[in-house]
């Protein structure tokens, strides 16, 4: 089943491991990309990221 996140969901995942690859995470992926972000919103596209979203219940 692909994962689904909105946009703020999305947001947040890409700039947290943004931040991991900045501060000398391994990238999980080839690729030509060298900053960060762009490093990390491809690694989201290819779904290799361990990030879950945890939502809370609805009232």
């Amino acid at each position: 089943m692909p994962r689904i996140d909105n946009r703020y969901e999305r947001a947040r995942i890409i700039g947290a491991r943004a931040l991991q690859v900045a501060y000398g995470a391994p990238v999980l992926i080839d690729t030509e990309q060298t900053e960060p972000i762009l490093i990390a919103a491809e690694e989201y596209d290819a779904g290799v990221l361990p990030f879950t979203v945890r939502r809370g219940e609805q009232a």
